[in-house]
């Protein structure tokens, strides 16, 4: 931006110049009347042809900086979406690694209900024994 400011000052300074120079050189000039504006003429015609040539390379530099900064922005957004792809990835580890330890904990957990229900119904079987063996004894005493 102040690179365009500059430009444009410039520019400014250099047709002030410009027109204070024709000036000098009218009053200055020993010529006649029909030879200074001629000369005055191709002077600003000069200064038109100049005004042309710095307005085409602003321009041109406006669109060298335009394309820089598509390609710039296509640049961040490759890297952008690269970063999302590798979080979305580390997630879905992440996830799946939380799902497969979750489903190893749900699996022992019914081991050890299973191994416990076992041991209750173990327990219960041998207290109806022991009853059984109890009675009977009783009885036959």
């Amino acid at each position: 931006m102040a690179d365009n400011e500059s430009s444009v000052g410039s520019f400014g300074w250099f047709l002030a110049g410009l027109g204070i120079g024709a000036l000098v050189g009218v009053l200055y000039a020993p010529k006649s009347g029909k030879e200074t504006r001629d000369d005055l003429k191709a002077t600003a015609l000069d200064a038109r042809e100049k005004a042309n040539e710095l307005y085409t390379q602003g321009v041109d530099k406006g669109k060298q900086y335009v394309e820089q900064g598509k390609q710039k922005a296509a640049e961040y957004t490759e890297l952008g979406k690269v970063a999302v792809s590798e979080y979305a990835d580390k997630g879905r580890e992440y996830f799946d690694k939380g799902r497969t330890q979750w489903t190893q904990y749900v699996d022992k957990g019914k081991e050890v209900i299973q191994n416990q229900q076992e041991a209750v119904t173990a327990a219960v079987e041998a207290g109806k024994s022991a009853y059984v063996e109890k009675t009977s004894e009783i009885s036959t005493s």
